[in-house]
């Protein structure tokens, strides 16, 4: 006897919420703001039904910290919001780096700076979610191109961040968070789903952050008899402050060297017609969409052209974008900001092939049409 499959037309926003709760997610504290307010919205009705929580806090700054507070407690915790909450936002992530609390950050992408544009779309904020907090620290950024993967890509948030102790952030755009798509839900025990490591020992001998073979140290609830210090100055093991040169070079060091051991199972993009393309175009959320039609126009005038997606953009797949590099005329990135990624593109390619950039920063998305003439200019 077949199931019948659970298919629900559903908006981005719709999918991230409904990722969140499949991945675990027991708690929610935000801030209304567009374009990511249905998120919220969605969650206060949805995350009592399953025994979960829904704050709407005072601010995004207080929202952060709640959204750590539960995590430290046990819970999968999340919140949403764009550019100017996500700017709030930023020193209670660094804190969330510093003590390696698992949290999952949507940030629903809108033109800027300041208020900006509430209700258009943007790509501007990839650099801030990698560099929009201090000192040198781990974060991870997905960006999802389909309401289908809004879904998805929130689940491997929550396992990332549940993984890897670290701060995940899921850079949606207003396009991709408000458009309807047909999804096919899992139905659960489908998918897989990916917990904290838990200590194995008692609270006498449990160190907070212990060094072990994978970077990532095993974490212990607060309130299950487990007692330790947490704190965003520099710490031992032990939690407590501590600012000797070489307790400081390894804890630090052990924070970036968690994801670098890792970067097989994070970084994650989609290749199309790669093999014998000598122009390549580099593009990533709503703009993929459009990429992928210019792909097809050129194809059919008979240019060689191929498309690399990230679905992972922090850490940034330098290593595969160096490796196209190597046998492509040119790159072609597409995106609505005025050129983030095409620098860190740049940087991989290390002067192989000249780099062209198709921007387009008035919040309005970039054509096929737009992206057909870049490949042109690179051809």
């Amino acid at each position: 006897m077949t199931t019948a499959k659970r298919i629900r037309l559903l908006q981005g926003n719709e999918a991230c919420a409904e990722g969140a709760l499949a991945a675990g997610c027991r708690f929610f504290a935000g801030y209304p703001i567009s374009p990511s307010s249905e998120i919220a919205e969605y969650l206060s009705v949805q995350l009592p039904r399953v025994g979960g929580v829904y704050l709407q806090m005072e601010d995004e700054i207080a929202a952060m910290a709640a959204v750590i507070g539960a995590s430290l407690a046990g819970r999968k915790a999340l919140t949403a919001t764009s550019g100017p909450g996500f700017s709030l936002k930023q020193e209670n992530i660094g804190f969330a780096a510093m003590t390696e609390v698992p949290c999952v950050v949507v940030d629903v992408m809108r033109g800027g700076p300041s208020t900006g544009l509430p209700t258009s779309p943007a790509q501007a904020d990839v650099m801030q979610a990698r560099w929009g907090t201090h000192g040198d620290h781990p974060v991870i950024a997905l960006v999802p191109a389909s309401v289908r993967e809004a879904f998805t890509e929130t689940v491997r948030a929550f396992n990332l961040a549940e993984r890897f102790r670290v701060p995940v952030m899921l850079l949606m755009d207003e396009v991709i968070a408000h458009m309807r798509e047909p999804v096919e839900l899992p139905e659960p025990g489908e998918l897989e789903i990916w917990d904290r490591p838990r200590p194995s020992v008692g609270p006498e001998a449990y160190l907070p952050y212990a060094e072990t073979p994978s970077g990532v140290p095993p974490m212990a609830d607060f309130g299950t008899g487990y007692r330790y210090h947490v704190t965003g100055l520099a710490h031992d093991q032990r939690g407590f402050p501590k600012d000797g040169a070489k307790t400081v070079d390894a804890l630090l060091h052990r924070l970036l060297r968690k994801l670098e051991l890792a970067r097989e199972d994070i970084d994650r993009f989609e290749l199309t017609a790669t093999d014998d393309a000598d122009v390549l175009v580099v593009a990533y959320g709503n703009v993929a969409r459009s990429a992928r039609a210019a792909l097809r126009e050129a194809r059919a005038a008979g240019q060689r052209v191929g498309l690399f997606r990230p679905l992972t953009i922090w850490p940034f797949p330098e290593a595969e974008v160096e490796k196209l590099s190597r046998g492509c005329r040119a790159i072609v990135v597409a995106e609505m900001n005025a050129g983030q990624i095409g620098m860190e593109v740049e940087r991989a390619v290390r002067g192989r092939c000249p780099v062209y950039r198709v921007n387009r920063i008035d919040g309005e998305p970039i054509a096929p049409e737009e992206i057909v003439l870049g490949i042109k200019e690179a051809a």
